[in-house]
């Protein structure tokens, strides 16, 4: 096992194209940033921390009983997000390795979250993520499904991640992966990867990863059996309240 103290923060920000104000939607009395809380901290990783672009998003933590940090509201990725408030809430750098979870998983099983730090066991991995085996055929060539390349060894959870895309890769017979978007990261790569300049490959296929990647950094996903429901639309947010209302 490894010997990192890791932190949970959760970037969060009311802008949302398909769902405004998408943090405090309320599920079941309660706003879905304090259920996505509720979750990181049932994970039992470590302190979690929400990294709040606006004060109302802040308010609505602190009434669930968590910590909030604000940030700048002009960031242009979650992962600056949370380094600024990694920045605030450790100063002195007790924690060596900062999971980064999306604050629209309401109903992300804990056991998911765990996955996220496996690969960061081998010191040799910079970056950890997450992938599942893709089961609807329509999502092998969906754009919006991000495809991780990544071979598996036989009987292996965890592998090299080379490549992220919105196409369907790769090629030939063998299983596809839905990327997750949760990561772990060493506080080292972190700091690293936020003074980055965006990549090519970034750019062109509007996937921050590969800006890792193009920099030479090492990411190795764990391997889940389902990928976690995320809200995105007013359509997801009603079965949210659904599975979280029963």
């Amino acid at each position: 096992m490894s010997n990192l103290k890791p932190i949970v923060i959760i970037p969060a920000r009311m802008a949302s194209t398909r769902l405004p104000g998408k943090p405090l939607a309320d599920i079941a009395g309660l706003p879905m940033i304090a259920h996505v809380l509720k979750r990181a901290e049932e994970a039992a990783i470590g302190p979690v921390v929400v990294a709040c672009a606006e004060s109302e998003i802040k308010d609505a933590v602190e009434a669930a009983g968590g910590r909030a940090v604000l940030t700048d509201p002009n960031h242009p990725s979650g992962s600056d997000r949370i380094f600024e408030a990694l920045q605030a809430c450790d100063p002195d750098a007790q924690y060596d390795a900062i999971v980064n979870l999306q604050g629209d998983l309401p109903v992300l099983d804990p056991a998911v979250l765990r996955a996220a730090m496996k690969p960061l066991d081998d010191t040799e991995v910079d970056i950890a993520t997450l992938v599942a085996a893709i089961t609807w055929e329509e999502e092998k060539t969906n754009p919006n499904v991000v495809k991780a390349v990544v071979g598996f060894e036989e009987a292996a959870d965890i592998g090299r991640a080379l490549y992220f895309s919105r196409a369907t890769v790769p090629h030939g017979d063998g299983p596809l992966y839905h990327h997750i978007g949760i990561y772990a990261y060493r506080r080292s790569a972190l700091e690293r990867f936020v003074r980055l300049s965006p990549g090519v490959l970034e750019q062109r296929e509007k996937l921050e990863q590969l800006r890792a990647l193009e920099n030479g950094m090492r990411i190795d996903a764990a391997r889940v059996d389902t990928v976690p429901f995320g809200v995105d639309t007013p359509a997801d947010l009603e079965r949210a309240r659904q599975i979280l209302g029963a």
